[in-house]
């Protein structure tokens, strides 16, 4: 898997300064103020720090924006770049300082002059998740960052802070790369045997295969995926880092590897961003891994449904009747709205075998939330008053955007067939609402319970501040901070 960029956390060598190769970088805030580092690197470029940092430009950065200069005099660097930060600056602007560090490292070396921020290892986080690169299936010589280093006044103090955040760099990026890869390669066998190998770091991981789960009667799930030749599976992990009498959260994903719509096929434009369907499966993943890294003090299962969507002649087809594991019947109105059939199993499963203190879901579920929310927020659905306000105020901690959406009976209501108990697509008209509503349907009215339609966040066309275009690994900083929150205080 890729791994962050290594970087190293030392103490203030002002000699050093003159020396040294590669990238410099240093901050200023507001009106140019700057620390004794910076004021050291401006007195050997005679003056030119301190200019760029009074100069118009710099007062029109916003927080967390740099200015470069090129070929600093005085010095052995290649560059400099002129980060504006002010030294109390907030979480989220901290990050994204280390963002555009992140964004822009040296292949010789990058030294960056921390002694001011009060948030470097937020920084130094905001530069492992922006200098993300996923390399695997390119050719020829790979361009890697030389090594990283954050200057400190307490560096010890610093890299005892960034520590937990190394764990969360890990989860991000193993969620990333599950996402990016192509369905040729994660099909339903690998995804199982990554998240297998997991038992290393800790984890309890067990594999459910077609012929366990149709004993279980988890004909929702498998219909799914039997038109495809790669059998569906059932993957659940367990982290037991809490007491042993703490009752423990679940988290469950969907794990469609690839979704060509089945019978009910998609068009040609675009089905090659199928391939990130997997996406809800990827972050739960993504959190486990995090878990383990960081030993958290929490009890938390991890269950992810991993099937395709293919049409052949065995494929599921429209007009289709299921029965799930609860024993409901499901129409298959339409076979593209696979996600919910695959969730609907998991989740009873993980209730009837766990008895969770709650559950959250997460999927790439429907088009419709992007026409709500666009890629900005995450739709968050919810039984629960207090376990949604837990979500939401981890997820605004963590920059996370995520916006609670309405349910209601009426739409409840949509999903009524005339052949089975319920239908599993209800048409264009509140598509993301009526798709959580038949999710609720397999929870249990006393099992609190959050739904996380992530198709807008999950994989973007364009880079953010700490993501290059591609997969985001949204939701994982959320979800360990909400795990930190309820479970570990």
């Amino acid at each position: 898997m890729t791994h962050p960029v290594p970087i190293q956390f030392q103490g203030l060598d002002l000699d050093a300064l003159a020396g040294a190769p590669g990238r410099i970088v240093v901050f200023a805030g507001e009106g140019g103020t700057m620390g004794a580092a910076a004021k050291k690197v401006n007195r050997l470029m005679r003056g030119a720090l301190e200019r760029a940092a009074g100069s118009e430009a710099f007062g029109k950065l916003k927080q967390g924006d740099a200015m470069e200069l090129g070929f600093p005099v005085g010095l052995a660097a290649d560059a400099v770049q002129l980060v504006k930060l002010e030294r109390r600056a907030d979480k989220a602007a901290a990050r994204k300082a280390g963002g555009t560090i992140g964004r822009a490292l040296s292949k010789v070396g990058t030294l960056v002059l921390a002694d001011t921020i009060q948030r470097a290892a937020d920084v130094s986080f905001g530069i492992a998740l922006r200098a993300y690169d996923f390399t695997p299936h390119k050719t020829g010589e790979k361009s890697l960052p030389g090594p990283v280093t954050l200057m400190a006044a307490n560096p010890e103090a610093l890299a005892a802070e960034a520590g937990p955040m190394a764990a969360l760099a890990e989860g991000i990026f193993f969620t990333r790369d599950l996402v990016n890869e192509p369905a040729n390669v994660l099909s339903t066998f690998d995804f199982a045997a990554r998240l297998a190998a997991m038992h290393e770091l800790g984890l309890e991981v067990e594999i459910l295969e077609e012929e366990e789960m149709e004993k279980l009667g988890m004909r929702a799930l498998l219909g799914v995926g039997q038109g495809s030749e790669h059998p569906s599976k059932l993957v659940v992990m367990q982290w037991k880092g809490g007491p042993e009498d703490q009752v423990p959260l679940a988290l469950v994903g969907k794990g469609v590897v690839f979704d060509t719509g089945g019978i009910s096929i998609k068009p040609a434009a675009g089905m090659e961003d199928m391939t990130m369907d997997m996406g809800g499966a990827a972050v739960v993943a993504g959190v486990m891994r995090t878990l383990a890294m960081r030993k958290a003090r929490a009890n938390v299962v991890g269950l992810v449904g991993i099937v395709e969507n293919m049409p052949d002649g065995n494929a599921q087809r429209p007009g289709d009747v299921v029965r799930s594991m609860k024993g409901d019947t499901i129409e298959v109105i339409n076979t593209d709205a696979e996600g919910r059939l695959v969730l609907a199993d998991v989740l009873w499963y993980a209730q009837e075998r766990f008895q969770p203190r709650g559950i959250v879901d997460l999927a790439t579920l429907t088009g419709a939330i992007i026409v709500a929310l666009g890629h900005e927020n995450t739709g968050v659905f919810s039984n629960d008053d207090a376990f949604c306000g837990a979500f939401l105020k981890a997820a605004e901690a963590e920059g996370e955007g995520a916006w609670r959406m309405p349910m209601g009976e009426r739409y409840d209501e949509m999903l009524k067939s005339r052949i089975a108990d319920m239908r599993n697509s209800c048409g264009r008209e509140a598509g993301s609402i009526t798709a959580a509503h038949f999710l609720r349907r397999f929870v249990k009215p006393e099992t609190p319970w959050i739904h996380l339609d992530i198709a807008g966040t999950a994989l973007l066309k364009s880079d953010t501040a700490l993501a290059p275009k591609g997969a985001t690994g949204w939701g994982v900083l959320a979800l360990d901070r909400m795990i930190r929150d309820m479970l570990e205080t």
